[in-house]
This record gives C-alpha cells, sequence and structure tokens, in this order.
C-alpha cells in the first residue's frame, strides 16, 4: 500500500430519522480548571499550615518526635488527599466539565493510590513514634492503641476497607473481576472515609489544636457529603425525573451490535450534546439497577412529537449490554449524566480528525453530525478488524457526503509484532505517518479519539510523535 484512501461511495443512504436538533459548541471556560487547580493546592497547603502551627516543626526535637509528627503530617494529607479524591468522582458538574471524566478518573487513581500509601506511612511513622517513648515496645503499643485510643477500631476497619479498595484497583485484579462486583466494592471508600472520621475527630491533635482546625476538618467533611449526596444521588433522580425518557426504538445494527432509541417529554433538559456519555439504567427487571456508560451515538434531535430524541449504539460483549436487545418500547430509563468532553464545545480549533475502532466509531458518528464546520472541515477514520466490526457505516458516509468530510475505513487485523493503530497490510507506514496521510494539516485540528484502550494509546503515541499539543487530543476511556 502507498497511500491512504477515502471510503468509496456505495450509493446507499442511511434509514430515515429525524432532522438533528442545532449543535452546541458553546466552549467551557478554562478557568474553571484553573479555579479548581488553584483550590486544590491553596487547601492542601493550608492543611501543612495548621500542621506547622500546632508545633509540628517544633515538636521534632527527639527520635520519636520526629516519628510522630511526621507521622501526624502524613496522616493529614492522607486524610485531605483521599476527601479531594471523593470530591473528584462526586461527578460535580462544573469539575466534569472542566476536565471530563476521563482525566478526572486518571488524576483519582493517582489520588488514590497516593492517599494509601501516606496512610500506611501514618500508621508506622506513629506506632514507631509512640513506641519509642513507651516501655510497652512496639507490639504493647500497637495493641494498646489499637484497644484503648477512642475510635481506632473503627479507624482499623476502615483501613481494611480501604485497602479491600485498592487491591481491587490494581489492573490484575480488575481484569479478573465484572463491572459490576468492581463498582460495588469500590463503594467500601465511603465506608472507610466514614469509620476513619471518629478516630480523627475524637483524638487527632490537628482536629482539636484550635477551633480554627476543628472547624475546618468538620466543614471540609460536611461539604464532601453534602458534594456526594446533591450530585451523585439527588441530581441523577431529578434529571432522571425531568427527562422521562423512555425506550422508543430498538434496533440490531449487525449480529452483536444494537442501537437503542430513547426520548422523553424533558430529555432537553439534559443539555445533552453529541459524542457525550450517560450512565444507563433500563427499568426490565433484574439487572436494572446496575449502570453502564454508553456514548451517544447520535446527536440529540426532536422526533415527530416534538421530544428530544437520544440514542446509543453498543456492543452486546457483557451481560449488561446483552440486555440492550431484549429491551421493550416503553420501558422506563434511569440517567446519569451527561459526561465528558468528548463533544463541540471542547474544541480548540476549527478542524477536527475523529479516529474511531469497533464500535468507538459510535460518539464519532455522532460528532461528525454535530461539530461545527464545512466542507474539508473534518477528517474520520474508521478502524475495525472485519465485516462484523464495521457499524454504522452506511450512515456516515451518508453524514460524510452531506458534511462534505473526508471518511477512510481501514480494515483488517492491527500490525502485528508492534503496538500501532493500524492494519497489518500498512506495516511499511508509520503510525505517525499514516496520520498525516490522512489528514496532513493534523496539528491545526481536535483530535477526537475512542476505540479499545491499547488502540487509542497508540493513536495518542503517534499524535504526540507528531507534536499535536494535549489540549487538542480528546480521548475518553470506558475501563475501570
Amino acid at each position: 500500500m502507498t497511500t491512504l484512501a477515502p471510503a468509496a461511495p456505495q450509493g446507499t443512504s442511511p434509514r430515515s430519522r429525524p432532522s438533528a436538533m442545532a449543535a452546541s459548541a458553546r466552549p467551557i471556560p478554562t478557568w474553571w480548571r484553573d479555579v479548581s487547580i488553584c483550590a486544590a493546592w491553596g487547601l492542601g497547603v493550608f492543611v501543612v499550615a495548621l500542621w506547622v502551627m500546632n508545633d509540628g516543626i517544633t515538636g521534632m526535637t527527639t527520635t520519636a518526635g520526629v516519628l510522630t509528627e511526621t507521622g501526624r503530617l502524613t496522616g493529614l494529607l492522607a486524610s485531605y488527599l483521599l476527601l479531594l479524591q471523593v470530591f473528584l468522582m462526586a461527578r460535580v458538574p462544573f469539575v466534569e466539565q472542566a476536565f471530563g471524566q476521563d482525566r478526572l478518573t486518571r488524576i483519582h487513581r493517582v489520588m488514590g493510590f497516593s492517599s494509601f500509601t501516606l496512610m500506611l506511612a501514618h500508621i508506622g511513622l506513629i506506632l514507631l513514634g509512640y513506641a519509642a517513648d513507651s516501655p510497652l515496645g512496639l507490639w504493647g503499643t500497637i495493641v494498646d492503641v489499637t484497644l484503648n485510643d477512642p475510635g481506632m477500631l473503627l479507624a482499623v476497619a476502615g483501613t481494611v476497607a480501604l485497602c479491600t479498595v485498592v487491591a481491587t484497583s490494581a489492573r490484575a485484579a480488575r481484569r479478573k473481576l465484572r463491572y459490576e462486583s468492581w463498582h460495588l466494592i469500590h463503594l467500601y471508600a465511603y465506608l472507610g472515609v466514614g469509620l476513619a472520621l471518629p478516630h480523627q475527630l475524637w483524638t487527632g491533635r490537628d482536629f482539636l489544636a484550635s477551633p480554627l482546625a476543628t472547624t475546618f476538618w468538620w466543614t471540609l467533611y460536611a461539604v464532601l457529603a453534602l458534594t456526594v449526596i446533591v450530585f451523585r444521588v439527588g441530581l441523577p433522580l431529578v434529571r432522571t425525573q425531568r427527562a422521562g425518557l423512555r425506550v422508543t426504538n430498538v434496533e440490531l445494527e449487525r449480529p452483536g451490535t444494537v442501537s437503542v432509541t430513547m426520548s422523553g417529554r424533558g430529555a432537553h433538559r439534559l443539555h445533552a450534546r453529541a459524542g457525550q456519555f450517560f450512565l444507563w439504567r433500563f427499568l426490565d427487571g433484574p439487572g436494572s439497577s446496575r449502570a453502564n456508560p454508553y456514548s451517544l451515538s447520535a446527536a440529540p434531535r426532536l422526533n415527530a412529537r416534538g421530544e428530544t430524541e437520544l440514542r446509543l449504539t453498543a456492543a452486546m460483549i457483557g451481560d449488561g449490554s446483552q440486555r440492550l436487545a431484549t429491551l421493550r418500547p416503553g420501558t422506563r430509563v434511569l440517567v446519569e449524566g451527561p459526561y465528558g468532553r468528548m463533544h463541540p464545545g471542547a474544541a480548540t480549533q476549527r478542524k477536527s480528525l475523529l479516529l474511531g475502532a469497533g464500535i468507538g466509531i459510535a460518539p464519532m458518528r455522532a460528532l461528525l453530525e454535530a461539530l461545527p464546520g464545512g466542507p474539508g472541515d473534518i477528517t474520520l477514520v474508521q478502524r475495525h478488524r472485519n465485516d462484523a466490526d464495521l457499524v454504522l457505516d452506511t450512515e456516515i458516509e451518508h453524514l460524510a457526503q452531506i458534511r462534505g468530510a473526508a471518511y477512510f475505513v481501514l480494515a483488517g487485523h492491527r500490525v502485528p509484532g508492534r503496538d500501532s493503530w493500524l492494519p497489518q497490510q500498512y506495516a511499511e507506514v508509520s503510525d505517525a505517518d499514516a496520520l498525516l496521510r490522512v489528514c496532513p494539516d493534523v496539528l491545526e485540528r481536535d483530535v477526537y479519539v475512542c476505540g479499545a484502550p491499547g488502540w487509542m494509546a497508540s493513536v495518542e503515541t503517534a499524535l504526540r510523535e507528531l507534536g499535536v499539543p494535549s489540549e487538542q487530543i480528546h480521548i475518553e476511556h470506558f475501563t475501570f
């Protein structure tokens, strides 16, 4: 192969669908992210300042003092990072829109392991510091502190809960767990925070040393609890009630792939944008309590009844997605979202490059419909292994003709022997050169990518090799 050529027109037309609503390309204010970062760092500095004010440095005059005071500081930072990571995943709208769920999940993961490491350091340093000043020795000190300090037994139980969360968050463990099982275990993080609270507030010197410290920590915990209740429970319930979504159509795109269309009298109040995803619950019987993330595969549109219509397209590879094909019209739908920065409002450039692999083409198809721009401003690449993976191609081809977009279809298994986003028949072309052949002005475009994790990593590596700025790369992972 010497060139990558656009897909040839097939002379087909997509099934009849209502006209899409005008796409909202309102940009996301960049200062939201800046303010969030400054606030997080500011609160962290204040935590350290409280430790200093409460004799954190002056108490480090002996070996026992150094161990104990360092243990206090690591405990405070562990508590703060634990609260911060819970806040980041509370799905506060302006935070989620500023960072996107993908970046928040990665930050949450780093903070989770960091806070866990600091917590272990806190436990070890405090016990060693106490033992250095006690005739009981290390093991005697451990037993004495555990049994006699107020709230310590609860703190031990909370530590066990957090250890369970961390252990199941390791990649090797996650690969062996169903998403539903992992999600249930992950909720133990809330239990761990709650069980540790009495120990911190009853006996923690830094929580009781001054009215300022007491007020600060109580306020931090109260705000966190309120945030979780409002945005993880209250807001989804309110949005679901207002939207009134019900299934209107279920269509098998091809064996193993299904599209579900929903509409509701208040669905417009969800303010969904093409390419975003929701957490969906379909109230059709057993399993309806479990939420699954699926992207919109079409821009929100008005149907014949004047109701806003949403559509998802999913590969039936798990218990949740296999149930989609059995849904009946009229089934009620509960939603959380919309989430993610895979939408027109995240764009920084006039032109766009869309790359989708397998079922990852679904949000790309929606973006092709909704992104602003004229002829030549949008290029779409659809990557698939075989005919069974080629979905929505007829609709994409039709939209590409309407929008004046370039449409490439690359078929076949990935290049063997290297991490590549290309099929094996293009093995002589480097990943970066292939992107330039598809889109010579890629540096001047926003790039949207969705597919399998390894495939997306290969695309991202090639983009960075070409020098595409990070703010122009939009990737959404759905792994847990």
